[in-house]
């Protein structure tokens, strides 16, 4: 009874108009945010190349006069070797081309910028969705193979970079609801709260739609944001979403809007601060369509009453709120807000009678810079827990009274996480992982299982990932 993706995979041929641009301007998710140098957005192996990876400068020149682009490349390797729905071994990869135009260079309009990626998606298959059988994150590259433009968006700044607004296709989750420190972990994704509330998953990797965003600095400390986004990537009706919009070009602007805000303070965030550096980020959502009851028909039946109707009674709108917290617990002397030891946590709520998931809770700690002779290195432990809502738990309960017949009850699933990432060159690190998963999808009953009482077991997957950023 749980929303799940079709376990389906899709071999597409790609448009080719659109493969040829989205290699052209086309890996992780590109930081926008990162130093350029030269035309070189940093870190890059570029700069462990013969002349920058630039023999006659071209980048360089092309970077003077407003245009930067590059791409990463993210291989994995994952392996389910107890539990979840099988055994196996998939490989995920992902190459992400970006593109980003300083149009006051090109065109001489002031504050004005560019910028689009897309995503290349390949591989042998999905971990949690054919192995596992998770609905929290196991690999946050993971998806149907196709090729995929994800942003492509204008953006004009005022007040002297103080504020922007930003129009286009747009991705929530390069912004919103995001821990830095969790970042480096293979799990650390758009929350399951929204993966699994929101209608096609939200505006998120590997989806996007059209969107605007505003934000407001007006110190070094503050910051606003607050977007609204058409309400569905994928647009109602049965369905694989990433299926329905496989090339990222579908465009929908006719249905309800999904609306989040977020306000961000940080401290201690300069290279030359002595104390510990942190973020602490609150917000909220909400989504103006209207949404199945999890236990309840039109007439206000159980739908596991033999008398039900079957069809969710609809209720209008769907909201939530969060808050995340990124703290410096260990700064080495003389060192930056993002080395020695941080701890960092996302939590959030939402309705249980119009959600499958109504609270999300995850954390971890990360130590940077920590290994003698490896500065770039990094290793934490992290965990998700997802908790099934008690309305989704009392139609479990129903189902039984009903029937008669033993049937498990919905609880919540938690992953744990413990993860080490080198650095061979910069731009290029390789990272090992391994994932403990309890309760796949919630306590549900394993398919093909005699019993329905015999549900998926806890699973533990080993993974390997590499990512070049060029």
């Amino acid at each position: 009874m749980t929303r799940r993706k079709s376990a389906r995979r899709a071999k597409y041929a790609p448009l080719p108009l659109a493969a040829g641009l989205l290699l052209a301007v086309t890996g992780a998710r590109a930081d926008e945010e990162a130093k350029v140098v030269d035309g070189i957005q940093l870190p890059s192996v570029a700069t462990s190349l013969p002349y920058n990876g630039d023999r006659y400068g071209t980048r360089r020149k092309l970077a003077d006069q407003g245009l930067t682009f590059g791409w990463i490349l993210t291989s994995e390797v994952l392996s389910n070797v107890s539990g979840g729905l099988r055994r196996g071994t998939v490989f995920e990869g992902k190459l992400e081309g970006f593109v980003k135009a300083d149009l006051e260079k090109l065109l001489g309009i002031r504050g004005l910028s560019f910028y689009a990626n897309a995503f290349q998606i390949h591989g042998t298959g999905g971990i949690a969705r054919n192995l596992v059988g998770s609905f929290n994150t196991i690999s946050n590259i993971e998806a149907l193979p196709t090729t995929r433009l994800s942003e492509l968006w204008f953006e004009q700044e005022f007040f002297g970079g103080m504020a922007s607004f930003r129009i286009g296709q747009l991705a929530a989750d390069t912004e919103f609801f995001v821990s830095d420190q969790s970042q480096f972990f293979m799990n650390s994704d758009w929350p399951a709260i929204l993966k699994h509330d929101l209608p096609s998953g939200g505006p998120a990797y590997p989806l996007s739609t059209p969107g605007m965003r505003f934000k407001v600095e007006p110190s070094k400390q503050w910051t606003l944001l607050l977007a609204l986004f058409n309400g569905d990537p994928a647009g109602p009706g049965p369905g694989d979403a990433e299926i329905k919009n496989r090339y990222g070009i579908n465009f929908r602007l006719q249905d309800p809007p999904f609306l989040i805000g977020e306000v961000q303070y940080r401290y201690n965030q300069g290279a030359n601060d002595t104390g510990l550096a942190g973020i602490i980020r609150l917000g909220g959502w909400y989504h103006f369509g209207s949404f199945d009851s999890q236990r309840f028909d039109t007439a206000g039946l159980s739908l596991a009453n033999p008398l039900s109707s079957g069809i969710p009674a609809r209720l209008r709108g769907d909201g939530g709120v969060y808050g995340i917290i990124d703290q410096q617990i260990y700064r080495p002397a003389g060192a930056g807000p993002d080395t020695g030891i941080s701890v960092f946590s996302r939590i959030s709520a939402a309705p249980s009678d119009r959600n499958l998931i109504n609270f999300y809770l995850d954390g971890g700690i990360v130590f940077s810079g920590m290994v003698p002779n490896r500065p770039d290195d990094k290793f934490g432990a992290t965990f998700i827990y997802s908790n099934i809502s008690s309305a989704a738990r009392a139609l479990d309960r129903d189902m039984i009274r009903y029937t008669g017949e033993p049937y498990p009850i919905r609880n919540f699933e938690m992953n744990l996480a413990f993860a080490y990432m080198a650095q061979i060159v910069p731009g290029w690190t390789v990272q090992g992982e391994v994932q403990y998963i309890m309760n796949p999808d919630g306590n549900v009953p394993l398919p093909g299982a005699a019993s329905p009482t015999t549900t998926i077991p806890n699973a533990t997957v080993l993974a390997v990932r590499s990512v070049i950023r060029y």
